[in-house]
């Protein structure tokens, strides 16, 4: 498949300039550095074919740059030991390589320049070069892209300097080539999986009745019987079982029934009851779990991290899979969701609430050595984490850990990173 070029105006209507900004982070607009010397250590071979580069946009003065962007300029701290430059490989994602450069990833937007004459610049591929430079004491990202059918390849000479060669092959790129915005098979596994009902949308739905050799406990290729009203017009279902019930630790309201998924079902006949084959487990299924529509929109989709409009006052309800603590690649369960502005792709930060220190010098001097309000001072929470939503219902959220510096836990602190 060839690539297109993509309208990020017509993706994203309505939304503001920030937001553009982030969706423009994982559809690339790239860039490539003007010719400068190389260095002593650096020697550059160049084949029949030479890499196709284009020029930078000269950046405007201070005075052109809007408030808002110029505060979060202010903000960009690279991170320490970055490179200053990166060729980019198969496997990367681009949430790694925004963390290579800055301290905060979500960043990565306010640092590219755009380059118009590189192909395709929504999308980040292997072999495409990433350098850092300043302009105008602002750090940016500019990206060079070898031009087709040229592949850039590095070694050392015998004196051990650094030797980048660009030779001529055929080369094509396609869609899919791309590299991802975050660990694919961290979340892809859970795109079907986490699933927020009511209890009535739970009580209604149809049910597993038997098996054709009575078995109690199923798996792949089993035959079962459901009881209850299917979709004709659907063949595939996901099999769940009863979770546990959502509870906000600040008010008391129910949010939802949290369900768990168990397998996929193929129906083979409409009836009452109708029949089906198990084409897939994750977990034993059981006589009395029910059958829900695939969520097959969230299959392969494209994530763009970014920072929520503005904070929130988030719980953690729920650790999925998990019983007293998570980490990176897990799931965490927030009591809040598209009611409160919420959407795929926020990032957020987790709190651990912080603790108690007795004040052992006020203790020793203090008169009055029974006040002990006095002698306990509350330590500030430390943030544990940083999780990006994948999955928003109304009233609750599921985040993937893409970094713990310590154990994440059932009612730590959820908020926009401050």
């Amino acid at each position: 498949m060839g690539i297109h070029t993509l309208d990020i105006k017509a993706l994203m209507p309505g939304c503001g300039r920030f937001a553009l900004l982030i969706v423009s982070a994982v559809l690339i607009s790239a860039c490539s550095s003007t010719p400068t010397e190389p260095d002593n250590d650096v020697i550059e071979e160049l084949a029949p074919f030479e890499a196709q580069t284009g020029s930078i946009e000269p950046a405007g003065p201070a005075s052109d740059v809007h408030e808002d962007a110029a505060a979060h300029m202010q903000n960009i701290q690279l991170a320490n030991n970055h490179p200053r430059e990166y060729i980019v490989k198969k496997g990367d994602t681009l949430w790694d390589i925004a963390t290579m450069f800055l301290k905060d990833p979500w960043y990565w937007p306010e640092i590219w320049q755009r380059n118009p004459q590189v192909k395709n610049p929504h999308l980040i591929y292997p072999g495409d070069i990433l350098t850092l430079t300043y302009v105008n004491g602002v750090p940016q990202i500019q990206l060079a892209r070898p031009a087709e059918g040229v592949i850039r390849r590095e070694s050392q000479d015998t004196s051990g300097r650094k030797v980048v060669k660009l030779t001529p092959t055929i080369h094509r790129q396609t869609l899919n080539e791309a590299i991802h915005s975050i660990p694919a098979d961290a979340v892809r596994q859970f795109l079907t999986r986490p699933r927020v009902v009511t209890e009535s949308e739970w009580a209604n739905a149809p049910y597993i009745v038997g098996s054709d050799d009575d078995h109690l406990i199923l798996g792949a290729n089993n035959k079962i019987y459901i009881r209850g009203e299917l979709d004709k017009e659907r063949s595939r279902y996901s099999i769940f079982r009863e979770g546990s019930r959502l509870v906000d630790p600040d008010t008391d309201e129910q949010l939802g029934y949290e369900i768990i998924y168990a397998g996929q079902a193929r129906i083979n006949k409409y009836g009452t009851p109708s029949s089906g084959i198990l084409l897939s487990t994750s977990r034993e299924v059981l006589i009395g779990d029910r059958l829900l529509p695939t969520d097959a929109s969230a299959i392969d989709q494209q994530y763009f991290p970014r920072l929520p409009d503005k904070y929130i006052d988030a719980k953690v309800i729920s650790l999925f899979d998990a019983i007293s603590s998570i980490a990176k690649y897990q799931i965490a369960v927030i009591n809040r969701g598209s009611n409160d502005g919420l959407e795929v792709g926020h990032l957020l930060a987790t709190y651990q609430a912080g603790g108690f220190a007795k004040d052992r010098f006020l203790d020793r001097t203090s008169k009055s050595r029974g006040d002990e309000a006095k002698l306990e001072i509350r330590l500030p929470d430390e943030r544990s984490g940083l999780m990006m939503l994948f999955k928003v219902f109304e009233k609750v959220s599921y985040g993937l850990i893409l970094r713990s510096t310590r154990s994440i836990r059932k009612f730590d602190r959820v908020d926009k990173p401050r």
